[in-house]
Order: structure tokens, then C-alpha cells, then sequence
């Protein structure tokens, strides 16, 4: 038997082995005080029969992932098919250098449809995070995009993946499990990652042109990603921040299914802002212009910079209030300076600085990106010395909002965590996450631990929209 153990507060439920400690007297939750406790930390109870299970690194495979027959609808004797694919190879690549930008591109676009173009999937924003070194071995994130191509070399869908030594920047947090299974006598890492690295954004994970086979290509990825993992002898596969539709498929495929939840605010076809205001209950409304007035009253000048306007001197300055904020609160900086500039200068107009500055100054500033019908907010940060009242809420929240109803976009997704945004009018909504645990015991634990999770996950955003901030009879739902 292998064992760990340990003392958690479960008054009104049965321990759960992942589950940590509970929201209590949710009936009573302060979240009209703007959510403000926390369940406390907890450490993890994890009980396994059998065995302690040998460790060992995961194999070397060969990229060539294997082949399949494509099942065509009917007529393909007919004339004019001679070019129409019968049959699909799958491989790996350890770079996503080795794609096609517009072979990429194209995928992903056909993925979202050009209405919700999603920048960080773009082929330019990844290989930006590859070519200054963020998203590579040495940092703990092997590439090991998915390819999948026709007998004509075209490049029919693709999956951004990478193979993890840790579990930072993921923002779907599984330290627990780790520690859990490394209790359980194996490793938990290496594994592997579908997602977006450092960026707890939504969108599609299996990328797939828009051809008569999608469905079918689709289905050959997800049951690629599942070989690879047994291949690799990893101990699972995460598929973080998938479309809901995304989500509901792999269910279907043995992926445990997980529930997060962020702040979004509605774009209800406002005017400008002040309409917007008059959506909001007069207290928060009020409180909400207080804070702005104090943005003039420090003499701060905010301006919206966008692609050619966004200057090395920017960048620079820009990375001095990343590296304040992750030195304070994180301790740690994923990004590199090179970072800003590469991804800067690739994605061009969809990149969004809003800065402030003070005697012509830059003191603070808050990158966004600009999607298809999103504003997605995503970095903030300060000089060290800078202390302004309220610049946080105007630099990330309220300069987002007047630049979605300019842009006319549907939703601002102002990054992970953050009760805060509530009273400034972003309603929590819910994420999406896809776990394949090879270990059949592992699972059923985790899988235990996830019933629990999403009950209390759906309880809290129930919560915190009967308490939004907007009026009576207006509903949002990002």
C-alpha cells in the first residue's frame, strides 16, 4: 500500500481524497461585499492499494504518429475528385517553426471562424513565445504541436501541445494531483498540455480546416493526442481553456471534465460609456465614477496605443511594469523583454497597449489583445515607486470597456482570478478544462474530487450573479 495522509474540514460533505478544504455557509457568502474570502489552504489526503508504481522518464518516440483512411461520403469516382484526400498522416513537431505560418493560420482560423478571430492562437503569437524562449525545454515547455496532413502534404488540422516538466502558467491549477501522485509512489510530470502557454484564454484546442473530412480529422487528432500520451509514457494528458463544444466531445473520448470560472463583461450595443453606467445599480455607478475622477485629479494622461503606435520605448518600459508585478505577487517572469518586442511586431494592430503616464512619463500600463469580436486583457503593471489610487481599475477595466463599445466587440475577458471585477461590471462565467489520466486509480480519484469541485464551482457563480452590480431585469451572460 502506498499512503500519505492528512486533516482537512469537511463538515458537511464526506473527504474527498483532491478536494481540499470547502466553501462554507455559502447560504451566508459575503459576495456582496465583493466575494472577498477564500477557502484556506489545505494539504491533500490520498490514500492508494497496491504497489508503489516504478518511475521512469518518458520514451523517445519517433515523430511519425501514424496513418488513417479518411471515409469519403460517396461519389468519389466521380470526375473532378482526383485531388481529393484518401488518407491522413499524423506526426510531431518539436517547434511550431516547422508549420507553415499560413498553413497554421489557416487552421486556426477555420477553426474559429473569422467573426471570432483568436489572436493567441495566431501562428505568430506561438512562435514568438519559441524564438525569445519562453515556451521551450529550458523553461518546461517541450513543443510537441500535432500535425495532421493529407497525401498531398497539405495541412489539414492542427493541435498546439506541449510536453511540461511543472504546472506554472497553466491557470488550471493541479499541484495537488502532483503531489497526490508523487504520494502515490509515481511521477506526475512530465505531461502533457494542450493550450496557450501563460495565457487563460478560450478558444479551440484541436484546430481543423474547414473540409468535408473536419469531423473525421478531428476525431484522429484527439485519439492521437491519447497514443502520444501512452506512447510517451507521460502520466496524463490537460487540455486547458477548450470550447465548450470541445469540452462536451472528449468526454465521449475518456477525458475527465473540469470547471473553472473568470470575469467577463457584455457589450449590450452601448453608445459610450456612460450608457453602460446607467445599466449598473446606483451605488456601483457612482463609486465607479469616483474612481475615474481620481485618475484626473492625479494629472494622469491615459492613451490607447495600438500596433505602429506601440514603440521599442514602449516595450521596454512596458516589461520594467511586468517584471514589478511578477517580482511582487508572482515571483517569477514567464516573459522575456524579447518577448514584447517579437510578439509586438508579429501581430501588429491586434496588440493594444494602454498606457498612463504622468508629466510625460510612462508610470503604468495593461497589454490587450484584440480578437475577432474579444478584447482580451491580459498583463498589467507599474513603475516600483508608482502608488495612484484607482489606476489599476481604469488602466484594466474601464479603458477596456470604452475601447470594446469604440471597436463595437461583444465581450472583454479580463484575465483569470478577481472579484473585484463584479462591481465594475464583469459577470463570472464559466471555463472549461480536459483531463486523460492514464493510472486507472489516479483517475477515479481525480474523478471523485471533480464531482465535488464543479458543485461548488456552479454554486459560487450562481452566487455572484444574484448579487451582479446592474439592475434589476438586466441579465448578461458573457
Amino acid at each position: 500500500m502506498a499512503a500519505s495522509s492528512c486533516y482537512c474540514s469537511a463538515a458537511h460533505r464526506p473527504a474527498s481524497p483532491f478536494l481540499g478544504t470547502p466553501l462554507r455557509n455559502l447560504e451566508h457568502s459575503p459576495c456582496k461585499q465583493s466575494f472577498q474570502s477564500r477557502p484556506s489552504p489545505c494539504k491533500i489526503t490520498a490514500i492508494f492499494w497496491g504497489p508503489r508504481k516504478s518511475t521512469s522518464e518518458p520514451r523517445v518516440i519517433d515523430p511519425f504518429l501514424g496513418a488513417h483512411t479518411l471515409i469519403s461520403p460517396g461519389s468519389e469516382d466521380k470526375p473532378g475528385n482526383e485531388m481529393k484526400p484518401k488518407k491522413i498522416s499524423l506526426s510531431v513537431v518539436s517547434s511550431i517553426s516547422e508549420i507553415s505560418p499560413t498553413d497554421w493560420d489557416a487552421c486556426a482560423l477555420d477553426a474559429t471562424g473569422p467573426e471570432k478571430f483568436n489572436p493567441f492562437l495566431a501562428h505568430g503569437f506561438l512562435l514568438s513565445l519559441e524564438e525569445t524562449g519562453c515556451a521551450v525545454q529550458e523553461t518546461g515547455w517541450l513543443p510537441q504541436h500535432v500535425v495532421a496532413q493529407d497525401e498531398y502534404k497539405n495541412t489539414i488540422g492542427v493541435v498546439p501541445l506541449y510536453l511540461k516538466s511543472h504546472s506554472y502558467g497553466e491557470f488550471v491549477f493541479d499541484h495537488s494531483w502532483a503531489d497526490a501522485y508523487y504520494r502515490y509512489g509515481s511521477h506526475y510530470y512530465p505531461k502533457l498540455q494542450s493550450c496557450v502557454p501563460f495565457t487563460p484564454v478560450t478558444g479551440p484546442r484541436i484546430l481543423v480546416r474547414n473540409t468535408w473530412c473536419r469531423d473525421q480529422v478531428h476525431d484522429m487528432l484527439v485519439l492521437a493526442l491519447k497514443d502520444l500520451t501512452a506512447k510517451l509514457g507521460v502520466s496524463s494528458l490537460h487540455v486547458t481553456f477548450p470550447l465548450e463544444t470541445e469540452w462536451q466531445k472528449m468526454k465521449g473520448n475518456g477525458f475527465l471534465q473540469r470547471i473553472g470560472l473568470q470575469y467577463h463583461w457584455k457589450n449590450r450595443n452601448y453608445k459610450d460609456f456612460d450608457e453602460f453606467l446607467m445599466d449598473m445599480k446606483q451605488s456601483k455607478r457612482k463609486n465607479i465614477r469616483q474612481e475615474r475622477k481620481k485618475i484626473r485629479s492625479q494629472n494622469l494622461k491615459m492613451r490607447r496605443l495600438r500596433g505602429d503606435e506601440i514603440k521599442a520605448q514602449h516595450w521596454d518600459s512596458f516589461y520594467k511594469f511586468y517584471r514589478n508585478t511578477t517580482d511582487n505577487k508572482w515571483g517569477r517572469a514567464f516573459l522575456t523583454r524579447d518577448f514584447f518586442h517579437n510578439m509586438g511586431s508579429k501581430m501588429g494592430d491586434c496588440v493594444m497597449l494602454i498606457v498612463a503616464e504622468e508629466g510625460g512619463e510612462l508610470v503604468a500600463g495593461a497589454l490587450n489583445l484584440i480578437g475577432g469580436d474579444t478584447l482580451f486583457g491580459r498583463l498589467w503593471g507599474c513603475l516600483p515607486r508608482a502608488y495612484y489610487p484607482s489606476l489599476h481599475f481604469e488602466a484594466c477595466y474601464y479603458q477596456a470597456i470604452e475601447a470594446a463599445i469604440e471597436l463595437n466587440l461583444e465581450k472583454v475577458e479580463a484575465g483569470a482570478q478577481g472579484e473585484h471585477k463584479i462591481q465594475r461590471g464583469y459577470l463570472p462565467v464559466t471555463t472549461y478544462s480536459c483531463h486523460y489520466i492514464l493510472d486507472d486509480g489516479f483517475r477515479k480519484a481525480i474523478e471523485n474530487f471533480l464531482v465535488h469541485e464543479t458543485d461548488q464551482v456552479k454554486e459560487v457563480i450562481k452566487l455572484l450573479h444574484d448579487s451582479g452590480p446592474f439592475k434589476d431585469g438586466i441579465h448578461l451572460h458573457a
